[in-house]
């Protein structure tokens, strides 16, 4: 294992901070190249914990000679984030100086990317996929550094963009575990998905601002748009898998979820080839088919009250079916929530008490209803 420090932008006088990564296996190698990190937002805990158990067993899997290709794991990749704590309340979403979401606004490369390679892409997609990630290398190394949270985007970026499979290990606020990745990822995703027994597989192309799972895989899609807009007959591969993964809730922080969690991203880091020696495990059923980002249902209190959740994340429901009922203990006003479509009921609001026009919970529908951006702020 190899531990390198990244420093970042200083945001002040006498203060500097830095980005940990941790390398194992050989780069460059043939098997490829995968890229973990944990807790970008910072105030999500589950996959920290995940990402520890998953080096204590790297280092293992080193020492007997079985990774065959690069892991890169950065189990904080948000050291901003994590010095934000407000009388004990962690304050790790959105960075306090600018007001801006940690996982948005990420570097968008497509269209300097392909303004470099256009004229050099040719009928071997295995030498356009090295051309397209030298030329984001480059672009990425070029990227200005103004403030600390732009030099954290582009020293996470400059980790990961060249990776075969990103895992960007993240937790909603009461959940069952769900995936977030590019429509066109979906078939390399599936078998990550069985492993991890995802309860909702939610797909997009383009789900608004940049997120960072979609700013190391889009390009991908849009280069492949771009050749075929201008006639140029040229394969190019969807050569980054970049998963979002939602460990379940903030509160679900224990070892022996993070060693379930960690076991079946080795699996499914196994199945890739990227570790070597002993089969991954038998790939379990999926517990629930892949659907539209854009038919994510989110339930809204139409007035304040006391949330009462009638059915755990996790759980199938009906077009109808009752799944929280929101009490005005003032006006003995009770309103029942239930979805429209039917679906996987697959995150709930952490606390019990809703406020007008607050999403209570989320449901995973099949029916592709929304437009414009489609992640909550």
């Amino acid at each position: 294992m190899i531990h390198h420090h990244h420093p970042l932008t200083s945001s002040c006088l006498g203060t500097e901070r830095k980005l940990s990564s941790f390398h194992f296996g050989p780069a460059g190698s043939q098997a490829g190249k995968a890229y973990i990190q944990a807790s970008l937002h910072a105030d999500e805990l589950p996959g920290m914990l995940t990402a520890w158990e998953l080096k204590q067993t790297l280092l293992t899997l080193e020492q007997q000679g079985k990774i065959a290709g690069e892991i890169i794991l950065v189990p904080q990749a948000n050291p901003i984030g994590h010095a934000q704590s407000l009388q004990g309340y962690q304050l790790g979403r959105f960075d306090l100086a600018s007001g801006q979401n940690f996982n948005r606004h990420y570097p968008q490369l497509t269209s300097a990317v392909y303004a470099e390679v256009k004229n050099q892409l040719g009928a071997n997609a295995k030498a356009n996929t090295a051309l397209i990630r030298a030329a984001m290398r480059r672009h990425l190394r070029q990227l200005p550094e103004p403030t600390e949270l732009v030099s954290l985007r582009k020293t996470l970026m400059l980790l990961a963009a060249d990776a075969d499979i990103v895992l960007d290990l993240h937790c909603d606020s009461n959940a069952a575990l769900h995936v977030y990745t590019g429509t066109p990822l979906w078939e390399q995703c599936e078998p990550l998905a069985r492993y991890l027994q995802s309860h909702a597989q939610l797909l997009a192309t383009d789900s608004g601002d940049y997120p960072f799972d979609e700013a190391c895989s889009q390009t991908w899609w849009e280069l492949q748009a771009r050749c075929q807009q201008d006639g140029l007959d040229v394969p190019i591969d969807m050569a980054c898998l970049s998963v979002t993964v939602e460990l379940r809730g903030q509160h679900q922080v224990n070892r022996q979820l993070a060693r379930q969690d960690a076991t079946a991203i080795l699996d499914f880091l196994r199945w890739r080839g990227l570790i070597s020696g002993d089969a991954p495990a038998a790939m379990p059923p999926l517990p629930y088919p892949a659907t539209p980002l854009a038919g994510s249902e989110n339930l809204v209190a139409p007035h304040p009250g006391v949330i009462s959740f009638l059915l755990p994340p996790g759980s199938v429901v009906a077009a109808g079916q009752p799944v929280a009922e929101i009490i005005d203990p003032l006006q003995d006003k009770v309103t029942v929530l239930s979805s429209a479509y039917g679906g996987m009921l697959y995150a709930h609001e952490l606390h019990p008490y809703a406020t007008a026009g607050m999403s209570v919970a989320k449901v995973a529908t099949s029916q592709a209803f929304k437009t414009g951006k489609l992640l909550s702020a």
